[in-house]
């Protein structure tokens, strides 16, 4: 998944714990073999190999599901979650702080377009000059099916980090809520509240991981589909649901709007959040501000 991960499982046998943790880590690595747009031999590779084939290409159960839940985030998000843009990160580069010019951005503003994707039931004809990256979704929900495994599997007590992106498997044996630390996009290794979280899941989104200061300003990673042009609304966010998957989507989206608007979408969400503002001010209803010394 390309960034920290860990699984917290309680069980009476602690040989049995490991046999499950093992089942866990073969699920998600199941799932980023599958979905990595890193890996040549991905079916989320293949996918992209056949744009412009006229025939398209076969679209499984599982992989429909995630389609399916980029279209909801497509017409919530009135067009800012798309997975056609990924495109744009061809010619953002994150790690040389470079800053396309406006042409190279229109050009590939051509390649995007969520409502373009054409399906014959359950076949995807992708166009020529198109593919898909499911960035957005997919670790969140490998977080979701390493806990419905672990359920499935006998565990009453768990917890699933991938990367920031939780999962929970019931509450802690003690009865008591998993505290979930977020990070401070100033400095990410600090914390800059916790939510506690009771079941389901809790996902962050924000400009912390992959951003650059390019001529006194700042350039963050979440870009939109529609300028090709970094957002520049909430900081960062981080959101409780009942799934790890629709807790990642609202804060997504909700970073993807500009800030007025991303806050009202949080709050009409009505899920527990918290977000830093523009300002740098941290808000927002499920927030326990962290003691310092």
């Amino acid at each position: 998944m390309g960034s920290y991960c860990e699984v917290q499982l309680y069980h009476e046998s602690r040989i049995e714990a490991r046999n499950v943790s093992r089942e866990l880590i073969r699920e998600v690595n199941r799932l980023e073999t599958k979905y990595s747009r890193y890996q040549a031999s991905s079916f989320l590779s293949t996918i992209n190999n056949s744009a412009g084939e006229p025939e398209g290409i076969n679209i499984d159960a599982e992989t429909k599901s995630l389609f399916d839940h980029a279209t909801a985030c497509y017409k919530h998000s009135d067009g800012l979650f798309d997975i056609t843009s990924g495109v744009l990160r061809k010619i953002w580069n994150f790690r040389e702080a470079r800053v396309p010019s406006q042409d190279e951005i229109d050009d590939c503003l051509a390649c995007i377009g969520y409502e373009r994707l054409v399906w014959q039931d359950d076949r995807l004809l992708l166009p020529a000059d198109m593919e898909i990256d499911f960035g957005g979704i997919v670790k969140e929900y490998a977080a979701d099916a390493a806990a419905r495994l672990g359920r499935k599997l006998g565990i009453k007590h768990g917890l699933v980090n991938l990367g920031g992106d939780f999962a929970i498997i019931g509450r802690k044996p003690n009865d008591q809520a998993w505290p979930v630390g977020i990070a401070d996009p100033n400095s990410p290794q600090q914390m800059m509240a916790k939510i506690d979280i009771l079941d389901g899941g809790l996902a962050s989104s924000g400009d912390y991981e992959r951003c650059f200061i390019h001529e006194g300003k700042r350039y963050s990673h979440l870009l939109n589909p529609r300028t090709g042009w970094p957002t520049e609304g909430l900081r960062a966010v981080s959101v409780a649901g009942n799934l790890c998957t629709v807790a990642g989507s609202i804060a997504t989206i909700a970073m993807l709007k500009p800030e007025p608007e991303g806050i009202a979408w949080l709050e009409d969400s009505t899920l527990p959040y918290v977000y830093m503002d523009s300002t740098e001010q941290i808000r927002g209803p499920a927030l326990q501000e962290i003691e310092t010394s």
